[in-house]
């Protein structure tokens, strides 16, 4: 059995799994081929390499983790390119230093479940920290656990709470569901090629279930219809749709309105590197 992973393989490979997002053309984010809502494909580039540290830095806790790597972003671009990317990365990290490739997916997930049981006050009080710093579009308040306020949960039962509206959140309490049952299946199903995995990935995740971010930016009824769109382009799964003038028109479409399902992007980013962790 080889050995475990260290910080360099680490962040190499997170890098490189926010690098193929960006280059792969998916509709309403960003991409080296499509700019849009005030950002480019550098900006995303700059937020991963400024991330990557702190994210595989052992020595911190998993919300020390979060807060450390949204201020770095911050610090780089001066805005919120990964504040999804940076929830989702920062534990999947601290599970991967626990777990040997040879030892598969199964145990990686287990290692995660552990990590997120694990996780305290001081990881939510971090993450609350990192949170309110990134604004997210939509933010809002919340009744219980406001991130503008001191937690008094762990950073595992304040994302219950926010579970039923943000997806995100919901990869706390279901150990990444949507990243390990959704999403890999359809990186392993187009392997070797890692950009049509990015695209079936982005496609399955988007017709499954209304995008948390369309739905905060812009409510539900344009979430659902956005659903409608992807499960069309996911039922043609074997197509080529990087060069499609239709799927090029729909990306720019969903732009034009300002809709940006980037939710479904952030959880692609963390299928994709442990897609990459399972293939070291």
């Amino acid at each position: 059995m080889g050995a475990a992973l260290d910080a360099e393989v680490l962040r190499r490979s997170f890098v490189q799994a926010c690098r193929l997002d960006v280059e792969v053309r998916k509709p309403g984010n960003v991409s080296t081929a499509s700019p849009g809502h005030g950002m480019d494909a550098e900006m995303f580039f700059a937020s991963a390499r400024a991330a990557a540290g702190p994210l595989c830095d052992a020595r911190l806790a998993v919300g020390e983790r979060i807060e450390a790597a949204v201020q770095a972003t911050i610090a780089a671009v001066q805005c919120n390119t990964n504040l999804g990317i940076v929830l989702l990365c920062a534990p999947l990290a601290r599970a991967a230093e626990g777990w040997q490739p040879a030892q598969g997916r199964a145990a990686l997930r287990g290692s995660l479940g552990r990590v997120l049981s694990a996780l305290d006050v001081h990881d939510a009080a971090c993450a609350f920290r990192a949170i309110a710093l990134a604004m997210p579009a939509g933010l809002g308040s919340a009744a219980a656990q406001d991130v503008h306020q001191a937690p008094s949960v762990g950073l595992r039962e304040a994302m219950a709470l926010a579970q039923s509206r943000d997806r995100i959140a919901a990869q706390y309490t279901s150990d990444f569901a949507d990243v390990f049952e959704l999403a890999l299946p359809a990186f392993e199903a187009a392997r070797p090629d890692r950009r049509r995995g990015m695209c079936r990935a982005y496609l399955e995740l988007l017709a499954a279930w209304p995008d948390s971010h369309i739905v905060r930016k812009h409510g539900l009824p344009v979430a659902h219809s956005v659903m409608a769109e992807a499960a069309l382009w996911r039922a043609r799964g074997g197509a080529a749709l990087a060069s499609d003038p239709a799927f090029i028109a729909w990306d720019v479409s969903l732009k034009a309105r300002a809709i940006n399902p980037g939710t479904s992007a952030d959880l692609c980013v963390a299928a994709a590197w442990v897609d990459a962790l399972l293939s070291l």
